[in-house]
């Protein structure tokens, strides 16, 4: 049976609470346009609404076939990142003797330290998971906006249902995505605990705050955030 501290009990809640309590958060402003992510849904839906005004779609297909590669591209590091804890697993006692003696992990149980990096690892699997998903859905998404009625029929019903559900596609291949990369970001609040739960607490807040930052006070927040509120009826 693993050995876990009582400061490293509290410190996990944190770091569970506090991703879950930043999810639970954008999730419910998922459509208010008050966050960077949301805001950008709008811009999302107003891409597509000016797509199906363009005969000739090479922009569009050219700005999916970029999320696409950079999707892949997160997609591929997960994958790698996995491969990198398993070969940390593989490679324990060296690890874990190299930090004992350099005093990070000086009370650290190697079950534990074992332990720590499965949690690791799972996170990254999580990360692939949502990035993969979101490959798929900007994959379909091309296949929607090459469905889309042409520019001369753009007024009509088909036309204008066929762009919000290209629009739709987007904006959730754009959330699944944003959960990968906030796997990423909560990862390395993660590492902290391989020195100890004060520190796994203290990187935890901090990433909170600054993806917090980011979403609602960043330059480029409230560049997109004021452009929802003025396209908003």
């Amino acid at each position: 049976m693993i050995e876990i501290s009582t400061i490293d009990t509290i410190a996990i809640v944190v770091f569970v609470g506090a991703w879950l309590l930043y999810s639970v958060i954008l999730t419910r402003m998922a459509k208010t346009g008050r966050t960077l992510s949301s805001a950008m849904d709008f811009q999302r839906r107003q891409w597509m609404r000016t797509m199906v005004h363009r005969d000739l779609r090479m922009i569009d297909t050219g700005i999916m076939s970029g999320l696409q590669n950079g999707t892949a591209f997160f997609a591929s590091t997960s994958l790698l990142a996995i491969g990198a804890c398993f070969a940390l697993l593989n490679s324990t006692d060296h690890v874990y003797g190299v930090m004992r003696d350099l005093a990070i992990v000086e009370t650290v149980p190697k079950g534990l330290f074992e332990a720590k990096v499965i949690g690791l690892m799972l996170i990254f699997g999580y990360a692939f998971f949502k990035f993969g998903w979101s490959y798929r859905l900007f994959n379909y998404a091309s296949i929607l906006i090459g469905a889309t009625p042409t520019a001369a029929h753009a007024s009509e019903a088909e036309a204008v249902a066929a762009a919000e559900r290209a629009a739709v596609f987007t904006i959730t291949a754009g959330r699944h995505f944003n959960h990968g990369l906030r796997a990423f970001f909560f990862s390395i609040g993660y590492l902290g605990w391989f020195v100890n739960g004060w520190t796994l607490i203290a990187t935890t807040l901090v990433v909170a705050l600054v993806q917090l930052h980011r979403q609602f006070l960043s330059d480029s927040a409230k560049i997109v955030i004021e452009a929802a509120r003025q396209g908003q009826p």
